[in-house]
């Protein structure tokens, strides 16, 4: 487990120009399968896949439209900020996932209107991945759950279906795959990045509107509506919570954990203990306030 910490000054170098080359990038034709282009049903099984070991991963925030960079002390909580700039009140969506490099780098996913567009951490490309997502009103990266060797994304359609993209090595995707038939709306909270449940699988964790928080364990089976296995309680009162974010492995004991900003705004780690029956240890204060003022944390 490791991540290269030194990065954040050269990452909002490069923020600072990502609006104006989605400018550029979006006078450009789509260059992939649009969302609707899906294997609903008909994806046969694959071999069960293993999550990689935790990895540790800044914690990205916006606030009054510009964004901050809070990297991991590596022991637990994170370092002061660095400001990545502003210019990003029109996001409607956000999402930060290791492609590049190997893996190694902290790249951004941001939607503007029907468009999804990706960026590099070291580059001066935005390009498009695609349009017609804003039938999708949540966007999440889980890592590596459909076993390919980048990462994952999850989308929340506004029926309530539940759907997988597997990551490709330049940020666009695969035809998405169905993983959750319908109900999905009803939950207020999508997060997580690694295992939390011991199998060395990718899990989904998810919260409810009566504010009941889920694990939903991954099976590591890419095939339509079985790449989640029966969804385990955490517990209650998680809307105590304004926003749920995972980051890995803020504490760099090997297991994922999960970071959450209280209405009160304060800031909260729940560090990962493996173990599917009590999934996480008491939550651990690692920010001391302001973090209500934030309206997205990814």
């Amino acid at each position: 487990m490791f991540r290269q910490l030194d990065r954040p000054l050269r990452r909002a170098a490069i923020c600072v120009a990502v609006l104006s080359a989605t400018l550029a990038a979006s006078i450009f034709a789509m260059k992939t399968s649009p969302p609707w282009n899906d294997r609903t049903g008909t994806a046969a099984a694959q071999q069960v896949q293993v999550a990689p070991g935790p990895v540790m991963f800044p914690l990205f925030a916006r606030k009054s439209g510009r964004l901050y960079d809070y990297e991991p002390k590596g022991t637990g909580g994170v370092k002061p900020l660095v400001d990545m700039g502003g210019g990003w009140a029109e996001a409607d969506a956000l999402v930060q996932a290791n492609v590049s490099e190997g893996g190694k780098a902290n790249d951004i996913y941001h939607r503007l209107g029907t468009t999804l567009f990706y960026t590099a951490e070291h580059g001066n490309d935005t390009k498009v991945v695609g349009g017609g997502w804003q039938i999708y009103d949540m966007l999440v990266s889980v890592g590596n759950m459909g076993g390919s060797a980048e990462p994952d994304l999850i989308a929340r359609h506004t029926d309530g279906t539940l759907w997988l993209y597997q990551g490709k090595a330049d940020g666009t995707f695969q035809p998405r795959i169905r993983i959750g038939s319908g109900g999905w709306g009803g939950m207020t909270a999508l997060a997580g990045r690694g295992d939390y449940t011991g199998d060395g699988k990718t899990d989904l964790v998810a919260r409810s509107t009566d504010g009941t928080l889920y694990i939903y364990p991954g099976t590591g089976n890419l095939v339509a509506d079985g790449v989640l296995g029966s969804r385990i309680t955490v517990g209650t009162g998680w809307n105590i919570h304004k926003l749920i974010v995972s980051t890995g492995d803020n504490d760099g004991d090997g297991k994922t954990d999960l970071i959450a900003a209280d209405t009160a705004g304060l800031l909260w780690l729940f560090k990962g203990t493996g173990n599917a029956s009590a999934p996480f240890a008491p939550r651990v204060q690692i920010g001391t306030g302001g973090w209500a003022a934030f309206d997205h944390l990814f």
